[in-house]
């Protein structure tokens, strides 16, 4: 997916990027492939790759989810920015909070938010599960979201706390969605969400299984979730 159809097919799902955003993505991906060069950010460099299986990816999650709707996003453990940067640049009035366990990562994403001039950006340095627990940031947010971070019973535990009672996790899932669904069941109860919608799609050109997840917050999650760094990845809420 070259930049002009990356543009057309944000255009046919009804996004229509301006020239300034267009830019932004331009400037998106000479960043990355540089830093990449001193760090590992991606396995992904090639042009057609990037906006594909990075941006186009990150933003499918704005066709079935209104982020116009919604003011603060946390994403955790965004890695190179995403989901949330290029869903930023569609969607400029969002406050977008990233988390990541990487000092390196965290360095390489404020020089992104400076270059692209993008606003109301918070970037922090901590293990989900730490940041989950601080008071300033526990179930504020309208929307927490992930991408390809963790299985859902694990990534449930690390996102659902910091969503605010009536708000979102939303949860960008591959092929195996539907088996780590099942799996969640339990940790999803136990946090107080409940699955609203689920949404089954194919990326364009290489034809990948997508599996959108909405989660509805529906009560305040128990003060003992997210447990200490590392308890969830070993032993999952089951």
């Amino acid at each position: 997916m070259n930049e002009q159809q990356f543009f057309e097919a944000l255009k046919e799902k009804g996004i229509e990027l301006s020239e300034k955003q267009m830019a932004q993505f331009k400037k998106y991906f000479e960043l990355l492939v540089e830093w990449n060069e001193k760090m590992n950010l991606t396995a992904i460099t090639d042009l057609e790759g990037v906006y594909l299986k990075h941006f186009y990816d990150s933003i499918s999650a704005s066709f079935y989810f209104d982020f116009s709707k919604v003011i603060t996003v946390c994403d955790v453990g965004a890695g190179a920015g995403f989901p949330s940067i290029p869903i930023k640049i569609c969607f400029p009035h969002l406050h977008v909070t990233i988390v990541d366990s990487l000092n390196k990562r965290i360095t390489f994403l404020n020089h992104l938010s400076d270059e692209l001039q993008l606003e109301n950006m918070h970037f922090v340095h901590a293990r989900a599960e730490e940041f989950a627990q601080n008071a300033k940031y526990r179930e504020q947010f309208d929307v927490v979201t992930a991408r390809a971070v963790a299985r859902l019973s694990v990534l449930s535990e690390l996102c659902v706390p910091l969503a605010k009672q009536g708000g979102y996790f939303v949860a960008l899932k591959a092929a195996a969605g539907a088996e780590e669904l099942k799996d969640a069941k339990k940790a999803l109860v136990t946090l107080g969400v409940t699955l609203k919608e689920e949404f089954s799609f194919q990326l364009p050109v290489e034809e990948s299984d997508r599996v959108l997840y909405i989660f509805d917050k529906i009560k305040g999650t128990p003060k003992k979730y997210p447990r200490k760094p590392g308890v969830p990845n070993k032993s999952p809420i089951q």
